[in-house]
């Protein structure tokens, strides 16, 4: 009998991923390819979602042919997907009306303004566990349906959908047969109550955003449809954003268990169990998924510049020909050097909320160099995350005893090194980093019966352990440094 394998398509913010997992969980085939960032003002950031569909179908083609099976061996398929990003597009003629607009986005930040003016915010974070941010997806649909000719009749008239970016591949996978999503995508979109489990009408007329536009709502781990690859027809199993993908991946299904991904942004994600808490530290209560993919709460920790930061040192500076070579930069550094770097570039996210920040360097000298902007940019990474994590134990009434870590930033030795020194705690790297799509393929493997809970269970294996190595007086010193400059960078766009 021929090997069956699970199909992961992980869509991030700045590519397409296909990955394909043998029955023991390990990756045996990788296709990637990059896709246009689009950024038509300051502020702005889109994709086109017909390119993002294109780069994806391309990479899914390719990592089965680059393997040398068949579409007959693919068991089911996981998605994962950039959360937030917004696509609107015409259900008859499949076209979208506007450009994805991304989770970066901060174009709506009049009409997030504009809401907490009149009131709403404590009825927003009520019911969805979120703030009122340009981050979410809800103020983005209003934009397009306010700003694009004719898009809110057209949404009016029952024509136009809206989805995430999981939504939007599944639809094109079953070729528009399935309008559907996932409970942690809608928990992202800020018009869903997550106590309720449903569209909030409250909200949906705040925006002023039509109900027909909204996908179904199931659980992560269950049939979302067919995709028909090549004549074969393989159901879609799994779903869940990214984040709470990678929490799953890492095997954080019990309450307390809590883990950070080191992507484009950073996100650390805690298991609360049953019950939603909402937080008192400016953290997020969203929805994950359990030991069956069914529904529990976490508290989340977002942090929008973290990878994307040394890809800003790599595409912008041009101070770096790649990610990889920023650990032995950072380890050539001088250690004594106190140069922060704030990369603020889309405002500040979890613990401060403040989208008027913006990126800032402190502490240059005449002797600055490449590698001590490398190692700033690495540490700012750790600082950030060391925010969220206080803030997250002060709710949570507890202290981490070690932390998850995933990502592709979680291969750099230098930042974990850095990041177990900085949070006085150990960091545990699993031997699968890639736990975004790992998690996606154990909810598409769980519900088709390729996997069952207990397997999955044993599966979490550690690569490396980073153990802390600064004394307590250092470490205090440090980040004292980096809440100073974090406070001169907010509400930089405020008169």
């Amino acid at each position: 009998m021929s090997e069956k394998y699970i199909l992961a398509l992980d869509q991030g913010t700045t590519s397409c991923r296909a990955i394909l997992f043998n029955r023991a969980g390990q990756i045996a085939r990788v296709s990637q390819k990059e896709f246009t960032q689009i950024f038509p003002q300051s502020g702005w950031v889109e994709h086109d979602p017909n390119e993002i569909w294109k780069t994806q179908e391309e990479v899914l083609q390719a990592v089965v042919a680059e393997h040398g099976i068949t579409f007959a061996q693919i068991d089911s398929i996981g998605i994962t997907n950039q959360r937030e990003t917004t696509v609107v597009w015409n259900k008859n003629t499949g076209r979208p009306v506007y450009n994805a607009i991304v989770w970066q986005d901060k174009r709506t930040i009049d009409i997030c303004e504009e809401l907490k003016e009149a009131g709403h915010t404590d009825l927003f974070t009520k019911k969805t566990g979120l703030v009122i941010d340009s981050y979410f997806s809800g103020t983005k649909i209003k934009w397009i349906l306010d700003q694009i000719p004719n898009a809110r009749k057209q949404a009016e008239n029952g024509d136009l959908i809206f989805g995430t970016i999981d939504t939007w591949l599944v639809w094109k996978l079953t070729n528009g047969a399935q309008h559907v999503t996932d409970y942690t995508n809608a928990s992202r979109t800020l018009l869903y109550d997550i106590t309720k489990l449903e569209w909030d009408q409250d909200i949906l007329e705040i925006l002023t955003i039509p109900r027909t536009m909204l996908p179904k709502v199931q659980q992560s781990s269950s049939g979302f449809g067919e995709a028909n690859l090549k004549g074969h027809k393989i159901v879609i199993s799994g779903i869940a954003g990214d984040q709470q993908a990678a929490l799953f991946g890492q095997t954080c299904t019990m309450p307390g268990l809590a883990k950070n991904t080191y992507g484009t942004g950073c996100f650390m994600l805690m298991n609360t169990g049953k019950k939603a808490q909402f937080s008192q530290n400016g953290l997020l209560t969203t929805l994950c998924c359990g030991p069956n993919g069914e529904v529990n709460y976490a508290l989340e920790g977002s942090i929008f510049i973290a990878g994307a930061a040394v890809q800003w040192l790599r595409d912008g500076l041009e101070m770096v020909i790649s990610a990889e070579e920023t650990e032995k930069m950072a380890e050539k550094a001088d250690q004594r050097s106190e140069v922060y770097l704030v990369p603020a570039f889309a405002g500040l996210g979890a613990p401060y909320w403040d989208m008027y920040s913006r990126g800032a360097i402190f502490g240059l000298t005449r002797d600055t160099s490449k590698n001590e902007m490398v190692k700033s940019t690495l540490e700012a990474i750790a600082y950030q995350t060391k925010d969220v994590l206080l803030a997250m134990e002060e709710d949570a009434g507890t202290k981490l005893k070690s932390l998850r870590v995933d990502g592709g930033a979680s291969a750099n030795n230098y930042l974990m090194q850095f990041q177990a020194d900085i949070l006085e705690t150990t960091v545990e790297r699993p031997e699968i980093i890639e736990s975004t799509a790992l998690g996606a393929a154990y909810l598409a493997g769980l519900a088709s019966g390729f996997w069952n809970k207990e397997e999955l269970e044993k599966k979490n294996s550690i690569d490396r352990n980073f153990e802390p190595k600064r004394n307590t007086d250092e470490v205090e010193k440090l980040y004292n440094g980096w809440k100073k400059a974090v406070k001169r960078t907010l509400n930089w766009l405020k008169n």
